[in-house]
Order: structure tokens, then sequence, then C-alpha cells
């Protein structure tokens, strides 16, 4: 399939997007509102600055595992779809739809849904306009989704805009958390964590890498429009590997900035430890500009989210596996409009359902699901082209097949004790994930008629 060509009868994607596009993806992907409220999260999990530190450190290596792992595939698969494209391949379309139902019901729109009502409470704290904060979240979805149908570059603009005043904020809260520190309470305060045995310290360290890989969640949506990145063999690869050691330096030096300037106890005792961490040094004033620093996070996030996910939308549409009307190209912005459409109506239900904040509970057990069994790709990719005779790729996974196997079995133990530790929320995530078979098998029954001229055409 050809997305790139711009005078063909049928309009296809365009690659308009390059290296520093690539990376700001990555890192918009990653980078919401999770890193100014998280930390407090792990702090009432374990209770103690290396724990806490080691957490986020941890976090860090396991996002830069899958981003090495996610930079071959690309360079293998420099399809659109990305994620959704390589489980189509190495197993069957079934997997993949799984893959892109989740994510347009769950990890996505669900994500999405959330982060718009987080910038919707800043933005009236800043303003103090009397207004309902859902009014505020669907103005801006409503907003970003007209603006990333306008066209890959004009979604591309905003998103790396917005990604350069987010770590501009980050950058601001490190400077001045690192006077803040000794303003607030000493790190030694805190006391140890109390534990029964190595197993309960294991799980709770995991219940501890929840919270974290949330926050670290999103390398793996740049490759998504890999359809539409120039030279993605090189260009994606680069762009994973940047983006995430960059987010890794910031992440690390926001939990340390947390932890040294309010101490492990008064850390767990805030929602909000950014604004904590500025309130020491510039009092009320400094509350409020680490708040506009989280709505431009915010935003930036959703900017992200809106621009990349409908290119899966439209790679299933392209299958037959989803409505023919998200596989349609705007012949002038040259971009999947329903398929962008369709996910900002889907996330704005999510809002004014006010069912978001459940909806994330499944976002991390689903996610690694599929990171895990991504990850696995790479021993199918890699065995068919050597029967094939290929060649190497621009990019390899460095100590394959040993730190590919680690990233599987980190995979696996988030998801065994997310089952453990959160059982309803994680079955309920597995509900939504199996009923998608039955969908697919309709969708395959669908296009079968549309081929064969009896089924119904939409």
């Amino acid at each position: 399939m050809d997305t790139t060509t711009e005078g063909s009868a049928k309009p296809g994607l365009l690659r308009r997007l390059g290296l520093f596009d690539a990376t700001m993806i990555v890192m918009g992907g990653i980078i919401g509102s999770g890193i100014f409220r998280n930390p407090s999260s792990v702090a009432r999990i374990v209770h103690t600055p290396p724990l806490i530190l080691g957490a986020w450190i941890v976090g860090g290596l396991i996002a830069l595992l899958g981003a090495f792992i996610y930079a071959e595939l690309a360079a293998r698969r420099p399809e659109v779809g990305g994620q959704y494209a390589y489980l189509r391949e190495a197993y069957n379309p079934l997997t993949g739809f799984l893959f892109g139902w989740t994510l347009f019901l769950i990890s996505d729109t669900g994500g999405m849904a959330a982060v718009s009502m987080v910038f919707a409470h800043y933005f009236l704290e800043i303003t103090g306009l009397g207004i309902p904060d859902t009014a505020i979240a669907v103005t801006v979805l409503l907003a970003l989704t007209f603006v990333n149908c306008l066209g890959v570059r004009a979604g591309g603009t905003v998103q790396n805009i917005f990604m350069i005043a987010k770590i501009l904020a980050i950058v601001m809260l490190i400077g001045f958390g690192l006077k803040a520190i000794g303003l607030g309470t000493s790190v030694v305060a805190a006391a140890p964590a109390e534990s029964s045995g190595s197993f309960n310290f294991i799980s709770t360290f995991g219940a501890a890498l929840v919270p974290v890989m949330f926050a670290y969640g999103g390398w793996q949506t740049a490759n998504f429009i890999a359809g539409e990145i120039k030279e993605p063999q090189k260009n994606l690869p680069r762009g994973l590997l940047i983006g995430v050691i960059g987010v890794i330096a910031l992440y690390v030096s926001v939990s340390y900035i947390c932890v040294s300037a309010l101490g492990a106890d008064g850390l767990a005792a805030t929602t909000t430890p950014a604004s904590r961490v500025m309130q020491l040094v510039l009092g009320d004033v400094g509350a409020k500009i680490i708040a506009i620093g989280i709505a431009i996070s915010a935003v930036g996030f959703l900017s992200q989210c809106v621009l990349v996910a409908p290119r899966v939308y439209f790679a299933m549409a392209e299958d037959g596996l989803f409505f023919k009307k998200m596989a349609w190209i705007h012949p002038t912005t040259r971009v999947p409009v329903y398929a962008i459409i369709a996910q900002g109506l889907i996330a704005i239900a999510i809002t004014l359902s006010g069912k978001y904040e459940e909806i994330l509970s499944y976002v991390v057990w689903n996610d690694f699901c599929f990171f895990g069994l991504t990850a696995s790709c790479i021993f199918i990719f890699r065995k068919r082209a050597a029967a094939a005779g290929s060649g190497g790729t621009s990019f390899n996974m460095p100590g394959h097949p040993f730190t590919t196997v680690l990233f599987i079995i980190v995979a696996i133990f988030i998801i065994v004790n997310t089952f453990w530790t959160s059982t309803t929320q994680a079955s309920i995530g597995l509900g939504i994930t199996l009923a998608g078979i039955p969908v697919y098998f309709f969708w395959k029954w669908l296009n079968t008629g549309r081929n064969s001229g009896t089924g119904p055409q939409n």
C-alpha cells in the first residue's frame, strides 16, 4: 500500500515530518500531566526516597528497552499504523484488530478524556471562570480535532510548539525546585517502608511502577505515523531513542526535586507535588505559574494523541476491519479526516460520561499486554528475514535476544501484578479486549459481503 504519492488517483498520506518532528512526537506522547502529579502516587505506595527514585529510574529503563524494540520494528516495517501493522503481520489480523479496538475504546480516547479534564481543572484555576469544567474539556478536544483535520503539517506544528512549552515548564520546575530543597521537609524525616517479606516488597514495588509506567507510556505512538515521516527507517528509530532518553532525564530530575524538597512523607501527603514545590519558592504566584505549565503540558499531550492514533484506525479501515469512511483521505489536507473526527467524538463522549478516571486504571494493563506481544514480533520478523536471505536493518535491538526477553518478562510481571493488586480493573480491561473478538468477525463478514456485492455497504 503506497501512502506517499501526491499525484495518484486515490489521495494518500504524505511524508512531511522530519527527525525533529518525530522526536517531538515521541516526547509529546510521553509527557502529559502525569509527571506533575504521579510522584505523589508513587510515594504513597513506597515510602522511602531511594525506592521512590528507584521506581522512576526502573520505569525509565523499561521505557528505554521498549523504545529500542520499537526502533527496530520501525526500521523493519516503516508502515502506517505502527503497532497495529506489526501485530497483524507477525501474527494475524485479529491480533492487530484487538490492539486497535482497545486503543479506540480505552488507551487513546480514555486517556484523552482524562487529560482534557486535567487541562480544564487548571484552566479554570488560572482564569477563575465560573463555567463547567466539562465545557472546557470538550472545547479543547473539538479545537484540536479541527486543527488536525487541516493536515499533518498543521497538527505537527501545533504539537512541536506545545512540546517545547512543556519542556520549558519542566525545566522551570527543576530550576526552582533546586532552590526549594531545604525549604521543605528533609528527606531524612521519611519513615522506612514496612514489609512482610520479599514477595510483598516485589508486589509493592510493582504497584508503584503502575503510575510510573502510565507517566512514561506513549513512546510507541510515534510509530503510528511512520507513513508520514521522511526516511522512517532512519528518522523514526533516532526520534524514539532521543525522545525517550530526554524524557527519562526530565522525569528522574523532577522526581528527585519533589522527594528532596518535600520529603517522602510530604510528597505522599500532597496530590499536587509540582504546585507545592513551586509554592515553597514563589508562594501562590509559583503555584499559578506551574498551573499554567501543567495546562500547557496537558493540551500538548492531547494534541499528540489527536495527531497520531487516527492512523491506526485508518490502517484498520484499509484492511476492511473498520468503517470504510475511516480510510478516506481528504484530497487537500491528505489526512484521514473521518478517523480523526470519530476519535474526537468518542473522547468527548467519555469526557461527558464522567468515567474517565475508571478507564485510566485499565490503560497500563492493556498497554503492557500488547507491549509484550509486540516485542515478540522481533523474533518472528528476524526469522522471516533470515529465511529470505535478507540483510540487517538500519537499527537492531542491542543485546537481542536477552534484552528483548527481559522486556517481555517485565511486561508479564506488570500484567500479573496488576491482576493481583487491581483485579476488578484488570478484569474489565480484559473483558473489553475480548469483546473485540466477535466485533472482528463481524467486520470480516461485512468486508467479505462488500467484496462479493451481497453484503451491506457503509
